[in-house]
């Protein structure tokens, strides 16, 4: 036994003397990588992805995202030990190959810059010209800089302090790192998450909440794998516990009709207790203000017929004005069963998440039983004066909207939209945009709203299948058919609004006594016959015909019925916003609404003596009194 302490003494002696410390080879990493020794070696040191856990059965897209999301983290590490953003220009190509040769350890033969289309000089060229740590401290003003340390120096392991640090971020992009994103890896999208990681959060990139929130990596925490302990349970022991639970058994029987009603009692007062601990928790993470039900009543009148402003299958929203002159509107739920509570901690949850320009931002919100009303669920936003895009084009608003005030309200909407895909952390897929959800400020600047369908895109997924929500004439072809929901369902809903924008027709047209066509299919038609300005309808100021053909086409591309001919939604944002040339418009299937006289006009001018219709191609109406529900035509076909 001596000689084994001895040993094993001896062995620790030696590890301490071979083995530098942590901190000394940080110090001798930052002086290697500082001086010109190594010019051309890569100092990311990607070895740290292998602590994370990658998801398995990634297409292309989602193996790509994967990859940019590491290298942002490996610079979050990168940036603690050298104060620098980005490698070595001289650099990039070794990098690749450092980060190509891990990635091939979990997907051979994957070549990351051809599949993913990434440039050697990308994973050095960063955002603005900001390359370092004091660089950035001294371009971001230091309220600012502190607020996002506060909000993220502690745990962003759970939901609610995870959304609060990156919608401060979100803002900080926002308002300072707006340079060009040209495709490059480390943006100014990416910049603050990269800071914080390294800087404001105490707990470092590679911790298992901060890796999952700012870079939507699973660093799942090491717990020992010890083999369980043998529990050996005497022969004795278990025949008394046979006894015991057979007696049990009995008294169990005779106190189970007491039970079943307690659990009934109870019920109610659970599902109050865990909606009102739901919202505390998110209001413990932002600045939300908790209402009483009194107090909504003084606002609203009483709820007020004069003071509604809006319906919804939801319920009403009203108009109020608060304590201190400023005007809200509530949202006022009146499905307050155990679904409604669900829909409305849902949107509770969305909207606080949330923080841009575009999208309409939450005051508070109300809770309360009361003995003649019930259960009251209220959300209170700000309320924006002009009403909504609808309003101005199918309401009662006699004034036309005026081409620069269409291009502000076609620009916002993309813009808050690109947020809610690309900057929020997870993604919100909204599920409703139309005409009626883009409200107006009084500068009419455009704001989305109703995020009573939006759903949090699960992570590593290009698509999900889900129930069918939404809007009549609004709802993507791929999404109405069979159900999968992708961020670029959102964009053919933009394409619909655009074009509504453009011609000031609905997204349903109705002829006379015929059914009613899509819009997308009547613009479709004018610009395939060399027409798109008769797209547009007339109006004050209307913008050169260049720039006015460019909306048309990116609204048509928008709208396009195949998933994979839209663009993303910051690409849409790129298109309006800059001189960028319209991509190739494909061309289209036949129409989801189309006659059997349209198929066979269409089939003999292709050339072609017959047409099949691919197997699983159906043809879904939506019901009027539930636009949420789709049908088959062998449900209205009226025996056809």
């Amino acid at each position: 036994m001596l000689r084994i302490r001895y040993y094993l003494l001896f062995l620790s002696i030696l590890c301490q003397i071979l083995v530098p410390s942590t901190s000394s080879r940080h110090q001798s990493r930052r002086e290697l990588l500082q001086n010109g020794n190594v010019s051309n070696r890569c100092p990311l040191d990607f070895g740290v992805l292998r602590r994370g856990k990658r998801p398995s059965n990634l297409d292309t897209r989602s193996e790509c995202q994967y990859i940019k999301q590491g290298i942002r983290l490996v610079e979050s590490e990168y940036i603690r030990v050298t104060s620098s953003f980005l490698p070595p220009p001289d650099s990039a190509e070794s990098c690749w190959d450092s980060y190509e040769s891990l990635v091939n350890e979990y997907e051979p033969n994957f070549d990351i810059r051809s599949r993913c289309g990434f440039e050697t000089e990308w994973i050095a060229r960063g955002c603005m010209n900001i390359t370092t740590r004091s660089e950035f401290e001294s371009f971001i003003p230091r309220n600012d800089l502190d607020d996002v340390i506060s909000a993220c120096n502690h745990s962003l392991l759970n939901g609610s302090p995870c959304a609060t640090c990156t919608t401060a971020l979100s803002r900080l992009q926002a308002s300072y790192l707006t340079g060009p994103s040209i495709g490059n890896v480390s943006d100014c999208t990416a910049y603050p998450f990269i800071y914080v990681a390294a800087f404001a959060n105490h707990f470092g990139p590679t911790n298992e909440g901060t890796a999952k929130c700012l870079f939507n990596l699973d660093f799942a925490s090491h717990r020992s794998s010890g083999k369980k302990k043998k529990v050996v349970i005497p022969v004795g022991l278990s025949i008394s516990a046979v006894v015991l639970i057979l007696g049990f058994l009995g008294f169990w029987f005779f106190r189970r009709r007491r039970k079943k009603f307690l659990k009934r009692k109870l019920t109610k007062a659970t599902k109050e207790v865990s909606l009102t601990s739901g919202l505390d928790s998110i209001n413990g993470s932002t600045t939300l203000i908790r209402f009483k039900f009194d107090e909504i009543k003084a606002i609203t009148k009483n709820f007020s017929r004069e003071h509604i402003i809006g319906r919804g299958g939801y319920g009403n929203v009203y108009k109020g004005v608060l304590p201190d002159g400023s005007e809200v509107a509530l949202k006022r739920f009146k499905n307050c069963s155990a679904s409604g509570d669900a829909s409305f901690m849902h949107e509770v949850e969305v909207i606080a998440s949330i923080r841009h320009v575009n999208l309409v931002a939450l005051r508070g919100y109300c809770t309360a039983t009361t003995r003649f009303e019930g259960h009251q669920r209220i959300i209170v936003c700000d309320l924006l004066k002009n009403g909504s895009v609808h309003d101005h084009l199918f309401g009662l608003v006699e004034k036309k909207l005026s081409w620069p005030i269409r291009q502000k309200i076609a620009l916002g909407t993309a813009k808050g939209l690109s947020y809610l895909h690309y900057g929020a952390q997870p993604a919100i897929i909204h599920r409703d945009i139309k005409a009626s959800n883009i409200l107006l400020d009084e500068r009419f600047e455009p704001m989305v709203a109703d995020f009573g369908l939006a759903k949090f895109n699960p992570e590593g997924l290009t698509h999900f299948s889900t129930r069918v929500a939404g809007t009549r004439g609004y709802v993507a072809p791929e999404y109405a058919l069979y159900g999968q929901l992708t961020e670029r369902s959102d964009v053919y809903s933009f394409g619909v609004v655009l074009l509504e924008l453009l011609s000031g027709k609905k997204a349903l047209i109705a002829v006379n006594d015929s059914p009613p066509s899509l819009i997308t299919d009547w613009a479709w038609s004018l610009v395939r016959n060399g027409r798109p300005l008769d797209v547009v309808e007339d109006m004050p100021d209307l913008g050169p015909p260049d720039v006015v053909e460019k909306y048309v086409l990116v609204a048509v591309l928008c709208s396009h019925p195949q998933l994979h001919a839209r663009p993303t939604m910051d690409q849409v944002v790129k298109l309006l916003d800059t001189d960028v040339s319209i991509p190739s418009i494909p061309e289209r299937p036949i129409s989801l609404i189309a006659n059997i006289d349209d198929i066979e006009r269409l089939a003999s001018s292709s050339g072609s003596g017959n047409l099949s219709t691919p197997a699983g191609y159906q043809h879904y109406t939506f019901d009027e009194d539930h636009p949420q529900t789709p049908k088959k035509d062998s449900e209205n076909s009226d025996g056809k």
